[in-house]
This record gives structure tokens, sequence and C-alpha cells, in this order.
């Protein structure tokens, strides 16, 4: 992210969002909100002193909620620029008018209340989208017990638990802050299943994997349970880690977990989790009592996907995720040319295979940067301008925004670069006024009478 910043040939925007594109491959045209920090980006050292004084906090997103983090905050350790915000809805000069401890004690007058959003308009030729994923939320799996019992963590959650510069400096812990002496890990949690997401998400089997080598590694004489449908380690090396997770002694067991409880059958089980399964391997129904249980939940597309697709006019398949134009021949390409797709918004998928994709799209760019020109379908629609009566019925039907309206004239007019051929005009124009180039009628009874002759 330095690098990137540092880059000559590079402008990055961060806090920002888009909220308008037009135009075509090429010649975009994209509007962006600059969203105020209210903090001078120019005049800040990220000193960090302003965080330490505010008096005031907040749950801290990045930390999954586990940690707090002040109303002047930088969003994550490494971010780039180092450059704190205000969340207005915390900071008590927003709310109440008064405080200002930030501005007070920031030795550069770096603080500026007054910011207001700005908006930026660009000229692109291309557009990598790049959006990401959200983490499924456990909770609306009730047997579960997340937010129900303390010590059911979802996989983010304790992904940041055993991170060091975590909420908790990397020391696995119970709410009481004692060391658990067993921890149940669940998976598949949203992922294949007929209520929630059907497909698989590729990273969970892996990442809890590495979750039982780091309690291992932490507390050596903890009792891990992995509880799986089946274990899909597919990547380079993967296999050789399962392996060694076998022989560092976890406790595997083939079947989905049904319900975790805290009430207690047995004096063993008092004062402990239990974990309701079928281990199919065995044949019999087992009570796994742990003193932490971790859900290791599915990747899913983000919330705010639909308006985006909209936004870029991108297609989504039936899981949500971004389609991109063939799964094998192009998978980085979408049905909007000079728009691209990499990464987890096209569907789950771990980090070698992220880069290469994001590789992919960005070799996909250079190359139509360095070639100077862009070659479009040639089966596209055109209009008879003498024949068009000017109805307005095609401008509605195109699902690419590929035809406007030519007030002078009083007739349509097709985009050679946005049209893609599909037809619909042709078919729903009342005067016939829309003609598909090599597909015309006649070209069309040519070929069916050369089929029957």
């Amino acid at each position: 992210m330095a690098s990137v910043r540092s880059d000559e040939n590079i402008e990055l925007m961060t806090y920002s969002e888009v909220v308008d594109v037009s135009g075509y491959v090429g010649n975009f045209k994209v509007k962006i909100r600059k969203n105020p920090r209210y903090v001078d980006e120019d005049k800040c050292t990220g000193c960090g002193v302003c965080q330490e004084k505010c008096p005031f906090k907040a749950d801290n997103e990045f930390d999954a909620g586990m940690g707090q983090r002040k109303a002047i905050y930088t969003p994550f350790p490494q971010a780039v620029p180092n450059v704190p915000v205000i969340d207005r809805d915390v900071c008590a000069y927003f709310l109440k008018g008064k405080c200002q401890a930030c501005e007070k004690f920031c030795e550069a007058n770096a603080i500026d209340f007054e910011q207001t959003e700005k908006f930026v308009e660009v000229d692109v030729g291309s557009i990598i989208i790049t959006t990401g994923f959200d983490s499924f939320d456990p909770s609306v799996i009730a047997p579960y017990g997340y937010g129900r019992y303390d010590n059911v963590y979802s996989g983010l959650q304790f992904e940041r638990m055993s991170n060091a510069s975590g909420p908790t400096d990397g020391k696995l812990q119970l709410k009481d802050g004692s060391q658990p002496k067993s921890v149940a890990i669940l998976h598949c949690v949203g992922s294949r299943d007929i209520n929630y997401h059907e497909y698989c998400s590729r990273v969970c089997c892996m990442y809890s994997l590495k979750f039982s080598h780091i309690i291992g590694e932490k507390i050596p004489d903890a009792e891990i349970y992995q509880l799986y449908i089946d274990l899909r380690c597919f990547g380079k090396g993967y296999e050789e880690f399962y392996n060694r997770i076998q022989e560092e002694g976890v406790n595997f067991v083939r079947g989905r977990a049904a319900e975790v409880t805290d009430l207690a059958e047995t004096a063993d089980e008092e004062g402990k989790l239990i974990v309701l399964c079928e281990d199919t391997l065995i044949g019999r129904q087992r009570r796994i009592p742990v003193d932490m249980v971790v859900l290791s939940t599915g990747l899913e597309p983000r919330a705010d996907a639909g308006e985006t697709a909209k936004m870029f006019s991108l297609s989504r398949s039936a899981d949500g995720f971004f389609l991109e134009k063939h799964p094998k021949l192009d998978p980085v390409a979408t049905m909007t040319d000079g728009v691209f797709i990499a990464g987890c918004c096209q569907g789950p998928k771990d980090i070698p295979d992220t880069v290469a994709q994001a590789s992919a799209a960005a070799a996909r760019v250079l190359s139509m940067i360095s070639k100077g020109k862009v070659e479009i379908e040639a089966a596209i629609s055109v209009v008879d301008e003498e024949i068009c009566s000017g109805c307005k019925t095609c401008l509605d039907l195109c699902p690419y925004g590929a035809i406007t309206f030519d007030e002078e004239k009083s007739v349509a007019f097709i985009n050679e670069a946005l049209c893609k051929g599909c037809g619909t005009c042709v078919a729903a124009c009342p005067s016939g006024a829309i003609i598909g180039k090599h597909f015309t009628t006649e070209q069309i009874l040519a070929q069916i009478e050369g089929v029957l002759v």
C-alpha cells in the first residue's frame, strides 16, 4: 500500500466512493465523492496524540467489535495514508458542540471541523472492480448461540484475537480472561447450506486448520476439535498442511454441528459449552464439552453489491456475486467493455487466486492502453433515421444503456461501443427502424433456406 501511494503514476483516493459512472470503454466519466476526514492530510504527521487525548470511544469495526477505538481513529494499523478520521456519530463536537480535545492537543493544527464532502469527476479508460466480500453473520443461525453465549466467536473475531495487534494482544482468552483448555471449530457456517448459501466459500477449511495450529502453539495442552463435512484442501501445499495438523493431535469429527448449548447433563459439562453433533465416521451422536467455540463463517457478496452492479452495468450470478464474461475463457472481463472484476467480488477465493486474478485484470487494462484502439462487436444494432418515428420505445428496453435520443433530429441513436447486438430493440421497434447488422431478416431467411434446400 505504501508503494502504491508513493508511485508518481498512481493517484490514491482514500475515504472516497464512486457515486456515478457514465460513458463507455475508453471514455468513462466517474464521479467520486471524497468524504470529509475533518483532518488535513497535508498537515497531519500521524503522531497519534489526538487519538490518545480523545475521551470518547466506540466499537472497533476492524477488530470485529471485540475492541474499542476513539471517536478520532485510524481505521487499521497499516492504513495508508496514516491519517485519522473523525466519526461524526461518536464525536462530542458534532453531537453537542463541545470537547474539541483533538484540536487543542494537535501541534500540527491539522484538525478541521469545517471540512465538507467534495465531488471529483475523472476521465478513465477502464475500470477494475475489487470490492471484496462480507463475512457471513452467524447470529442468524440461532442453534449455534452466537451473540447469546459469551465464548462463541466468529472466524474473523478469532483471527483478530490471535493477532498480536488485536484487542487481546494475541492472547487467546475467554470472556472472564482465563485461557481455554478446549476449543471446537465448526466448519461451513453459512456455506454449503440450502438455508443460507449453497456454494462452498473455499477458504474456510484452510483457515480453520490454521486456527488449530495457532491454538496448539499458544496453548500446547489444549484439546482441539474440528467438526467438518469434508475437508477441501485444494491448493499447493494445502494437503500437506492438513496432514501436519493431524500429526499435531487435533481431533477431527466428521459431521456438521447441530447445536451449541450450555445445558449440562453431567458434572464434566458444568460451566462449558456443549457441541451436539453426529460423528458419521463412528455412526453415533456426540456431546463435546469445550470452553470456546469458533464458527468458521463463509464469504458472501457485499451488502451493496446490487447498487454497485447497477452503477457499473454488471450482471450478477444466482449467488449474488458479479458475473464474469466467461468462467474459463474470460474470467476477469464483464459484459460491459472496459469494466473488469477481480477477487472475491467475483466469487469466493483465497489470496493466491485473488492475486493472480488481479494481475490478469491489470494486464488486460494495460494491453488496451498499449493498443490505443478497442475492437467492438460487428453484430450490433443501427437506426434507420428516415424510418424512426421518435417513439422512444427502445430507450427503456436496452439492457446496456446504449440508446439515447437525439432531440434535434427526433430520432434514436445507438452508441456502437455500448451495443452488444442482443436484438431487444430490433424486436421491439414498432416502426421497424432498428436493424441488426449481420443479423437481418433477409440473412436469417437465407440461412433457413440453405438448411432446408
